[in-house]
């Protein structure tokens, strides 16, 4: 059975966080999160460099994640509301559990061999994105509703999924930074370029996804989340969209469009049994 599409702009948010490295100054991140939903540009990051956003090491192994929509926000609204937003209502408050795993990422031989810097590297904990992507597209949409999540051999920021209904999302991170305000705090926030395939019309867009992670070395009990986080989406224009020049903030010094939808998540992660 086809799913709508709104189905699918859904899911593109909640994709984000799975494969999500610049360095941002510091405090800039956790104070961002502090201003929601009062946001008006984007945050400052780096360009994205071919390589995964390695986590600290306490996320490596198998989890049992919850994420739950706790707050949405149309900033421009009625005169700009993006497809789906209304949509996105009935996932507020309910959470959506799956499991996901986070894995140690050895460094390549060959880039052993041509930096120094890389000789003495210890693994760096990513996510599997491919698992993690899957997994949680069949929590919300179903068993039935991809053929598979791909991301690209040659990139590890683009990751490609496949529905059924001949429906593709590629997403593609093109700017990130992290903050590690202590040893149990973990801040990142990147921004990706989203294209919807299959539908119409070609959809494009960009998605900043930050997200401020939290661990708790001793946990009372295994129904107690050892990480919690909490986590913004926000949905900006593209270029190409017809109301991207209304929505620039006039305020803005680079003249950056502010964002057309935000969601608030609270994720939580417990260890996997076994």
């Amino acid at each position: 059975m086809k799913r709508p599409w709104r189905l699918v702009w859904i899911l593109s948010l909640l994709l984000l966080w799975l494969f999500c490295s610049g360095t941002a100054q510091a405090g800039m991140l956790s104070d961002r999160l502090s201003q929601f939903p009062d946001w008006h540009e984007k945050p400052l990051s780096q360009p994205a460099k071919d390589e995964d956003l390695f986590y600290p090491d306490w996320f490596d192994g198998n989890w049992t994640v919850t994420t739950t929509l706790v707050d949405m926000v149309a900033p421009l609204a009625p005169d700009i509301v993006t497809p789906g937003f209304e949509g996105n209502r009935q996932f507020l408050n309910q959470p959506i559990t799956c499991p996901i795993r986070f894995v140690k990422l050895a460094v390549p031989r060959v880039q052993s061999l041509l930096s120094p810097i890389f000789r003495n590297k210890s693994p760096q904990v990513v996510s599997d994105r491919a698992f993690n992507g899957e997994s949680l597209t069949k929590a919300y949409l179903g068993d039935q509703a991809i053929l598979a999540v791909k991301v690209d051999p040659t990139n590890p920021n683009r990751q490609i999924t496949l529905f059924r209904s001949d429906r593709q999302l590629v997403s593609t991170v093109i700017a990130r930074a992290t903050e590690t305000p202590d040893p149990d705090r973990f801040i990142t926030t990147e921004v990706f370029q989203q294209e919807f395939l299959g539908a119409p019309e070609i959809y494009f867009n960009e998605v900043e996804n930050t997200t401020a992670y939290t661990h708790h070395a001793t946990v009372e009990s295994p129904e107690t989340p050892e990480i919690v986080a909490d986590q913004v989406t926000a949905i900006y224009l593209s270029p190409q969209d017809p109301h991207y020049f209304e929505a620039i903030d006039p305020k803005s010094l680079f003249g950056e469009p502010r964002p057309v939808a935000l969601y608030r998540y609270r994720l939580e992660f417990r260890r996997a049994a076994g």
